[in-house]
């Protein structure tokens, strides 16, 4: 018997430049923001750290996250397994950032008070 191969091959050209003019955007204003630095967004402190800083962070974490749902074709898998993915690298990469910049700002601030010389 032969077998029937009447599947058509569906094009993901639209989907591709959906996703480079949506991640090109989000870099843009990335790339815009570093460059102006609005006074209201570096003179304002959250949790610590400058709320430019906390837009950066949460624009590259939509990036990662966005990056895996389309090229890790995510969007057809089941809940429980896309949340198992995105989320538990959202959570580690989130801790990372805020263990880093927290450990960060206090050897700065220890420096900056002389409580010990710049000079190694």
């Amino acid at each position: 018997m032969a077998h029937s191969s009447s599947h058509t091959h569906e094009s993901n050209t639209k989907k591709i430049w959906l996703v480079f003019i949506l991640l090109s955007a989000v870099t843009l204003v990335e790339v815009i923001l570093g460059i102006i630095k609005p006074a209201f967004l570096t003179e304002t402190n959250f949790l610590s750290m400058k709320l430019l800083n906390w837009i950066f962070i949460i624009l590259t974490i939509y990036k990662a996250y966005y990056i895996a749902w389309s090229f890790m074709h995510l969007d057809g898998e089941t809940k429980g397994l896309r949340r198992s993915i995105v989320w538990t690298a959202v959570f580690l990469i989130s801790y990372l950032i805020f263990i880093l910049l927290t450990e960060g700002d206090y050897i700065y601030e220890v420096f900056k008070n002389n409580h010990v010389a710049w000079d190694f």
